[in-house]
């Protein structure tokens, strides 16, 4: 069975209300708080991993920074990587995400609901507009996430080359990066099946300014890349 039906077999009596309240909510998004919306979007979520057969392991939450105002990066294997970034973190966060993501239900109202910012990268004025604005909000405190491939590598646990232009809004804002490394992510909704499945998130050490502010961003593209590489081999050698 496909594992997004089993999800909505197993919840079938919540999904109507719960979807229903995350449109409403997208809908009228300044009318409520943002962990309000977080919070919904997350029970959703976590409710859907565990009527998924999925074992989402958590590492390194210490690593994640005290206070607000950083950027996340974390390789990309499939269109599970968000949903699970959403359940494993407490806080409100919001994503820069390619354009074609918003036209698909449920990821529509997620981009709403955080305030997420699509971006069409083809488009070199829109981007650079989402660039801007993305950093003023890094700069008042909220956090972002970031997939530097630009695309799902769909090598499995094997990564693409990180672009360079995706550290612009760390850089400007002079925000710590926070390393995420996702493994066996694309085995959730890009296989076919619903066996039982684990997948790994590690926070890393963040990468703070005084320690990248001399580089420019192919240096730290790589860097960050590497350290994440790092622990994807470590782990997936076990």
């Amino acid at each position: 069975m496909n594992r997004l039906a089993l999800m909505i077999i197993r919840n079938f009596w919540k999904v109507p209300g719960a979807y229903g309240k995350l449109c409403h909510y997208a809908k009228h998004t300044d009318k409520y708080p943002e962990d309000v919306k977080y919070n919904h979007i997350r029970y959703i979520l976590q409710t859907a991993v565990k009527s998924g057969n999925i074992d989402l392991q958590i590492y390194g939450k210490e690593n994640v920074p005290a206070e607000n105002g950083y950027v996340m990066i974390a390789n990309h294997q499939g269109l599970f990587d968000i949903l699970a970034m959403v359940a494993a973190i407490e806080r409100p966060w919001a994503a820069i995400l390619k354009k074609e993501l918003y036209n698909i239900p449920f990821m529509k109202q997620l981009v709403d609901c955080t305030k997420s910012y699509p971006m069409d990268r083809e488009d070199i004025r829109q981007s650079m507009e989402v660039i801007v604005a993305a950093t003023k909000e890094v700069k008042s405190g909220r956090n972002y996430l970031i997939f530097p491939e630009g695309t799902r590598s769909k090598k499995g646990n094997d990564m693409l080359e990180f672009h360079g232009g995706s550290f612009k809004i760390a850089t400007k804002a002079k925000a710590p990066i926070l390393p995420i490394a996702l493994i066996d992510s694309y085995k959730v909704l890009d296989q076919k099946g619903s066996a039982p499945v684990t997948v790994q998130i590690h926070f890393l050490e963040p990468v703070t300014y005084e320690e990248y502010k001399d580089m420019n961003t192919t240096e730290i593209a790589a860097m960050v890349r590497g350290r994440i590489e790092e622990t994807i081999k470590k782990q997936t050698r076990n």
